[in-house]
């Protein structure tokens, strides 16, 4: 198997486009699969459609599952902090993903992104790792 620590910075931004350097690390490793995980207590990985529409979409369903303010028992941190620690139960932090030919076979419209609604935290790393097919 092989590893590799990806590092992403995520202030000031809570949907974070990793597919390029999902890409990137697949490249030159053949047919198989990649698993990615994001060791974070407040952050998710997921496949979604960028640039259509689909964020604002995404963070109103969040919003609305998850409001920000201050009726969870975990309460550090920013208002809503109780929040970021319920996201990985809905946006799973870690996804398996084909790869064909080098690249990860997502579909036409399909992006992998890093979903981390913590102002907290200014940085994420995801876990990448390939098996061979």
């Amino acid at each position: 198997m092989d590893t590799q620590e990806l590092t992403f910075a995520t202030r000031g931004r809570d949907l974070v486009d990793i597919t390029s350097d999902v890409s990137g690390f697949c490249q030159g490793k053949g047919d198989g699969l990649v698993h990615l995980f994001a060791p974070h207590a407040t952050a998710g990985l997921a496949v979604m459609e960028l640039g259509s529409g689909s964020e604002p979409d995404l963070h109103e369903l969040l919003d609305r599952l998850l409001p920000r303010d201050d009726r969870y028992t975990h309460r550090h941190g920013a208002t809503g902090h109780g929040a970021d620690h319920l996201l990985p139960v809905l946006v799973s932090p870690s996804l398996v993903l084909p790869v064909v030919d080098d690249r990860p076979a997502l579909g036409t419209w399909q992006s992998v992104v890093l979903v981390d609604l913590n102002e907290d935290i200014s940085e994420r790393r995801v876990r990448a790792s390939f098996v061979a097919g």
